[in-house]
């Protein structure tokens, strides 16, 4: 079964990691490259990606005459995606295991972050008895 890990952070989370001591940063990122390989070479991550600062993003829609439209990030978001991993495992335990570790990735001080990972199946595709 595939699994997304996702790790969201509050609106001020880029910011606020940006501020943090360059070696506590550097911290962070040693761990989140070992906690990649570790995956990859254990034969469970299909797929691992950082996004980038939201204050690059665009929220896009189709116009009347199907053409992008494109907005910033509205002000009452709460949080955003920061990154996610896709694994592939046995059991939904082993994912809840894997984003766990994931949500111990060191934080400012060194300190864990207990960070929370949202779990959720990547569907194989839609019910069949949706199908025609």
């Amino acid at each position: 079964m595939k699994y997304i890990l996702m790790m969201n952070c509050p609106r001020t989370g880029y910011d606020t990691f940006g501020s943090w001591p360059k070696e506590d940063i550097q911290a962070h990122i040693g761990f989140m490259i070992g906690f990649d390989k570790t995956l990859r070479a254990s034969g469970e991550l299909i797929s691992a990606e950082g996004l980038a600062s939201p204050h690059e993003a665009k929220r896009v829609r189709a116009g009347k005459d199907g053409a992008p439209i494109t907005d910033g990030i509205f002000p009452e978001t709460k949080e955003f995606l920061a990154g996610y991993w896709i694994v592939e495992v046995e059991t939904p335990e082993q994912a809840y295991a894997i984003a766990a570790r994931a949500s111990a990735a060191p934080g400012q001080g060194g300190a864990p972050m207990n960070m929370e990972i949202e779990v959720r199946q990547v569907m194989a595709g839609p019910p069949e008895e949706l199908l025609q």
